[in-house]
């Protein structure tokens, strides 16, 4: 049987479970979001490819 598992479900996951248990964690994930998202948009990061 092979697992896997992507980061961004994963990463969602932990995040709901913290906001549940902290409610006021939302606004700093929210703000981080939206800074990140916005770092990406300003400095075209979203076509960056690692290799």
């Amino acid at each position: 049987m092979n697992l896997h598992l992507s980061i961004g479900p994963l990463v969602s996951l932990i995040a709901g479970i913290l906001i549940l248990a902290m409610p006021r964690l939302l606004n700093f994930i929210v703000a981080i979001y939206l800074i990140v998202i916005g770092l990406v948009g300003l400095f075209d990061l979203g076509n960056l490819r690692l290799h």
